[in-house]
């Protein structure tokens, strides 16, 4: 039943994450979007520490966590995010919902196997801006997406290894049209680029008992830089807006060429120290050489990328992790802050993020293992400069199966 309940859930998750917008952000006009936290609830509780792997629980963010695995995990996960945007002279409220990712784990001896698909980035706005005059009305949509395959090995109870390998696709759509009070008829530009391109991250933990109760540990992971290629299209029209739609009068294709483009590396380390089963604290440091990237079919003059940073300190605590009569202190309760460098800089302004987000882990019956809930508040960019500051708060929900599989039965 539990294989069933799997298989079931992994295609119809599938389908609905492929086809789904991720983010309402302006600031995912740029580039190939915004990038997608890679984790579970249980790690963006924590402010998306991945320091911490345990038996049951999957550990996206370190393939070598894979190896510690007991359970045979099926995880999938989602949020909602409402999102207040502002410059100086306005503001406007958005929201989206998005499945974020669908995981599973399974243990083999001192080896773990995981597989699933995770969006990657993610391009949603609608925006305008002035021109001489008229105005132009800038849309766009897609992002994309990572389907993977994780292998950890256990080299000793202390030191783990892992690789992941990654197919990453998708489509980006951006459109533009362009009023002008004195002409009748809109130009309309419409690009898409269909984006290919295939990835690695590698990884290790290292933990190990520094007294009868303090446990240390380590992980560091590596994504070596990578190229992806992007085919690219492009209409130009001419358009009669209306209050009742858009109609095209003219519209011819434009050839433009195919690009390939540097996707950066990204290095991440970081330590906890904490008593098992009852609580940890750890801090992790992320750089990702985003000064190395190229966009991927057209340049834009007020923007310039640096090499961007992510800065977590995180933990949790278990009350009791055994008291069975006391369901409140079986329950896992995480937090953490994070202060993040986006690498974007726009109109000579750097992109800046921090959030604050907390959350509890609930075991509960037959059909599902436990319920991770978690929140987030926080901001990104400014209103000054003539830019848009973004303030949002974050719900996340995953749902976790766990099963043995592979284990000898001494009865059927």
């Amino acid at each position: 039943m539990f294989k069933k309940i799997v298989v079931g859930l992994f295609i119809l998750v599938t389908s609905i994450t492929v086809a789904q917008e991720g983010t309402t952000s302006p600031y995912s006009f740029y580039g190939i979007g915004t990038l997608k936290f890679r984790g579970t609830v249980e790690n963006r509780s924590m402010a998306g520490l991945g320091v911490f792997s345990d038996s049951i629980h999957i550990n996206l963010q370190n393939p070598a966590s894979y190896s510690g695995l007991r359970l045979v995990n099926f995880s999938v996960g989602g949020s909602h995010k409402i999102s207040t945007q502002r410059n100086e002279s306005a503001s406007q409220n958005t929201s989206t919902t998005t499945l974020d990712y669908i995981s599973m784990g399974i243990p083999m001896g001192k080896t773990g196997l995981g597989f699933g698909l995770v969006p990657y980035t993610a391009v949603g706005y609608d925006f305008y801006s002035e021109v001489p005059d008229g105005l132009t009305e800038y849309s766009g949509n897609g992002g994309l997406n990572k389907a993977y395959l994780s292998l950890g090995y256990q080299i000793t109870p202390s030191f783990s290894i892992g690789a992941e390998a990654n197919y990453n696709f998708g489509k980006i759509e951006n459109t533009a049209i362009t009023q002008k009070s004195d002409i009748q008829y809109a130009s309309k530009a419409y690009n898409r680029s269909d984006i290919l391109g295939l990835s690695f991250n590698f990884g290790a933990l290292y933990k190990r008992m520094i007294t009868n109760k303090l446990e240390l540990t380590t992980s560091i992971t590596y994504t070596p830089g990578t190229d992806f290629t992007s085919e690219n299209s492009r209409k130009i029209a001419t358009v009669d807006v209306t209050p009742v739609g858009i109609f095209t009068v003219d519209e011819r294709d434009i050839t433009v060429a195919d690009t390939d483009f540097t996707f950066p590396s990204q290095l991440s380390i970081g330590a906890g120290i904490g008593k098992p089963k009852h609580w940890a604290l750890g801090i992790e440091y992320t750089n990702q050489k985003t000064s190395n990237f190229t966009n991927r079919s057209f340049n834009i003059d007020n923007v310039t990328y640096n090499d961007a940073s992510k800065f977590r300190v995180g933990g949790y605590y278990i009350p009791n992790y055994n008291a069975f009569g006391n369901y409140f202190k079986r329950v896992v309760y995480r937090g953490g802050i994070r202060f993040e460098e986006t690498g974007l800089t726009v109109n000579g302004q750097d992109i800046k993020e921090f959030g604050i987000s907390f959350g509890v882990g609930m075991p509960v019956g037959r059909l599902f293992s436990n319920i991770n809930l978690g929140f987030e508040i926080g901001r990104r960019g400014t209103k000054d400069f003539g830019l848009i500051q973004e303030d949002f708060f974050n719900t996340f929900l995953s749902f976790s199966l766990n099963d043995r599989w592979f284990e000898k039965r001494l009865y059927d």
